[in-house]
């Protein structure tokens, strides 16, 4: 009996003195378990949650029957992708919106591109990038939140249109029978893991180099000799790249390297022709930012971007659209998606009237609070406008397979798209001059590490 006691006066005096520190004390606990209620309608709803999704309960079926797959504007799309089990969105979305432009061009009936062509070099030149920047941050600390970034982020299959015009700006494309996928490709998980572990021991190799007063140029040699072996390791994976192939169009067949390839049926300048936009109502608007070391090649161009409200990048996505022009466009994609429809909407789920609470945070604080940011970049490529030429809701052709969604597309209404888009990438014949001088701007730079810019998947 004293030993009980004494256990009590002892979780009381550590109760206490939780309390001294903003613990839950036991007066607190037994406020807190007062205020639950279990009425028969809480035991009703704890019933269902013990043996079915969250989500499954709070689908809100009177909103099914609001399903409109017509649109006013829509950009011809052939064939759905599918970059399987892989963080390729960003790699697929550029792609498709160039194969877009070649078959209208061309009038063909189908076109795609070899997503594992491009992913090869991408991949080789993000190893380059992070064993070049633990070489440029060599005198800095193991704890220095730069060396920090790198360490923790070596590799990644993810991404943004800086990766489209990075990449394809320096190797080229080609046609996707010429460099199919492999295993490794659509399954990028184990790959990239072992390429980051490797990568991870050659940074420590390269530190420990360096802090023996081994010079730079030494340095650099050092890092051309890992190169070969992520080269290797990425070869075994998804096959080494071509350097020359025949094509054949309309009867005639010729030899073509990739740059070649691209600059005959293509040619875009990726790099000056697109403007960058972004909806981020948490920085202030008519700025351009820059986002320090946020490209997918060492000797590129750190994407920078010009943050607007929405309605006048709306302005920009239809008008490239009414001319047939499908865009880069990147959202946080699983925000109320009913992924077997395909439809993104607020009133897809009610999960306030199921939890009984409310969740009231706008963009704005969903984005400082970390609970919102791109994660998805898809094909931006119909419209639906009313009488008055307002938005009603919009299309994407997606690359989750031609099963996946509405026939391998995402519906969003024009609500979802205000509070859930984030980036988009426009040619610069339509936007505006007024945003174009924005662009003359002296950048706002951004750390890597800002939570706004991690890679879509």
């Amino acid at each position: 009996m004293k030993k009980n006691i004494m256990l009590a006066c002892l979780m009381a005096m550590a109760l206490g003195a939780q309390a001294q520190q903003g613990g839950i004390t036991q007066d607190m606990l037994n406020q807190i378990k007062s205020s639950y209620k279990h009425t028969p309608a809480d035991k009703a709803i704890y019933n269902a949650m013990a043996e079915t999704s969250i989500a499954v309960l709070a689908k809100n079926h009177e909103n099914l029957a609001n399903f409109d797959t017509n649109f006013t504007n829509k950009v011809v799309s052939h064939g759905i992708t599918d970059q399987q089990q892989s963080g390729r969105c960003w790699l697929f979305t550029g792609l498709n919106v160039l194969r877009a432009q070649m078959m209208a061009k061309y009038g063909l009936d189908e076109m795609e591109f070899s997503q594992n062509y491009c992913f090869f070099y991408d991949q080789l030149e993000k190893a380059n990038l992070f064993l070049q920047g633990i070489i440029d941050t060599r005198e800095k600390p193991m704890d220095d939140k730069m060396v920090e970034w790198l360490f923790r982020n070596p590799i990644s299959d993810g991404g943004q249109f800086t990766g489209i015009s990075d990449v394809i700006g320096k190797y080229g494309v080609v046609p996707s029978s010429v460099m199919p996928e492999t295993y490794s490709s659509e399954n990028t998980s184990q790959i990239a893991r072992l390429v980051g572990l490797k990568l991870r021991e050659f940074g420590l190799q390269l530190r420990d180099e360096a802090a023996k007063g081994v010079k730079v140029s030494a340095l650099e040699a050092k890092k051309t000799e890992m190169l070969s072996t992520v080269y290797r390791m990425l070869a075994l994976a998804f096959g080494e790249p071509v350097e020359r192939f025949t094509w054949t169009m309309n009867g005639e067949t010729k030899e073509y390297t990739p740059q070649s390839f691209y600059q005959e049926y293509l040619g875009n300048d990726l790099t000056n022709n697109y403007v960058m936009l972004m909806n981020d109502p948490s920085r202030e608007y008519y700025k351009c930012y820059e986002i320090d070391f946020d490209r997918h090649v060492y000797d590129g161009k750190n994407w920078t971007y010009v943050n607007l409200p929405v309605e006048d990048i709306k302005a920009m996505a239809i008008e490239s659209i009414k001319d047939s022009t499908m865009m880069y466009f990147s959202c946080d994609v699983a925000k109320f998606l009913d992924s077997k429809r395909g439809t993104l909407d607020l009133k897809n789920f009610d999960y306030e009237s199921l939890m009984g609470t409310t969740f009231g945070m706008n963009k704005k604080q969903r984005v400082q609070t970390f609970a919102s940011g791109s994660s998805h970049a898809m094909t931006l490529m119909a419209v639906d406008l009313d009488k008055d030429g307002k938005p009603k809701k919009w299309m994407v052709e997606n690359s989750w397979g031609a099963e996946a969604g509405y026939k391998g597309h995402l519906i969003m209404t024009d609500e979802w798209f205000d509070e859930y888009m984030f980036r988009l990438v426009v040619e610069k014949k339509y936007v505006p001059e007024k945003v174009l001088n924005i662009l003359k701007q002296k950048p706002i730079r951004l750390p890597a590490w800002d939570p706004m810019f991690a890679p879509e998947e």
